[in-house]
């Protein structure tokens, strides 16, 4: 075959037979990923391409089993075989490394616990029911399931929340201009990396992180007693669904109205009750629809049935919530790949 066919025959689409059959194994590339990541191949790996055997010391595995891993992730472009057998990095597979300020290894790790590969056979029930099995599965809810039972996934759980809001919260302030106000609220903020970001871009900006106490209590230090922005910052412990005791120019909603229909009710009200008229709700979320991460999206829109019975929304469906509740939507734009931002305004 000559060079120009072997282009060609790769930049082919694959049959839909041969590309079914890719799909029903996707187990086996997340598995791979699960495996390479709690290994630490990619932290072993260096810039320099390396002999299976060496890697294989690095990460205590045995050489063999090892290529086989690595020659199926190299066919998805994570690391890369080169001629002489040695593999490389790929932008892919940095990825997987600790110390890659972008890295996605906690949150591959996260999507992979021993508890997804519970609850992804039973789609069916959860499609036929439309509530989550984990309650079938383990006797009580997801979330007490996990602390109670499953601390170690617990764990992977709040490193890997930590690091998908450590990153959005970096294009979240840059995408927002916040010149003219005063004071921001982060409701149900987590950590309150977003509002720490914002306080960083905004010298004199007053700011406020709502969230479960236990929640806050961890909250990032450049927040808390002692951090660099502790003295224009105040932190509440409280439940956004039970009230928002918290009053400000600009509330910031992000990732939180996706549980159940009731929670974003409630929420929605509260916010619109502390801000008053004229106040700016910014609602960030996960879409659905108009998205280049659709694949990404509509997946943890799947699991979210499965483990809370909660759903991501279409843009269809955030504009219905926000409306429905008296908010006036200003504008809907992106503010990255993965997330888009509904700016709205309490009305007079």
């Amino acid at each position: 075959m000559t060079t120009a066919q072997t282009a060609h025959t790769a930049h082919t689409a694959p049959p839909p037979s041969m590309r079914l059959r890719e799909l029903v194994f996707g187990a086996a590339c997340a598995a791979a990923l699960r495996a390479a990541a709690r290994l630490g191949v990619a932290d072993a790996l260096g810039d320099s391409p390396l002999a299976v055997e060496d890697l294989a010391a690095a990460v205590k595995a045995e050489p063999k089993p090892l290529r086989r891993l690595l020659r199926a992730l190299s066919c998805y472009g994570i690391f890369a075989e080169q001629q002489d057998g040695t593999f490389t990095h790929t932008e892919m597979s940095r990825l997987l490394r600790e110390d890659d300020p972008n890295s996605l290894r906690d949150i591959a790790l996260w999507c992979t616990e021993p508890w997804t590969w519970d609850v992804w056979p039973k789609l069916d029930e959860a499609v036929r029911s439309g509530r989550n099995v984990v309650e079938d599965l383990y006797g009580k809810e997801f979330f007490p399931y996990l602390n109670e039972d499953a601390p170690e996934s617990a764990d992977v759980f709040n490193r890997a929340m930590t690091t998908s809001s450590v990153q959005s919260a970096r294009d979240v302030a840059q995408f927002l201009d916040l010149s003219g106000s005063t004071s921001v609220a982060d409701i149900g903020g987590g950590q309150g990396h977003v509002v720490a970001s914002l306080l960083e871009k905004y010298p004199s900006l007053q700011g406020t992180l709502l969230d479960l106490p236990r929640v806050v209590d961890n909250a990032d230090p450049r927040l808390r007693a002692g951090g660099a922005l502790a003295d224009r910052m105040r932190i509440v412990p409280g439940d956004c669904r039970a009230a928002i005791p918290v009053q400000a120019d600009v509330y910031i909603i992000k990732n939180i109205l996706e549980w159940d229909d009731d929670s974003t009710t409630r929420t929605l009200r509260n916010v619109i009750e502390a801000g008053g008229r004229g106040a700016r709700v910014v609602v960030i979320e996960n879409l659905v629809d108009d998205t280049p991460s659709m694949r990404f999206s509509t997946a943890m829109d799947l699991l979210l049935l499965l483990n809370v019975g909660g759903a991501k929304h279409t843009t269809q469906s955030m504009v219905g919530r926000l409306t429905d509740a008296g908010l006036v939507i200003d504008d809907v734009r992106p503010v990255n790949p993965y997330l888009h931002a509904f700016d709205c305004t309490v009305p007079g």
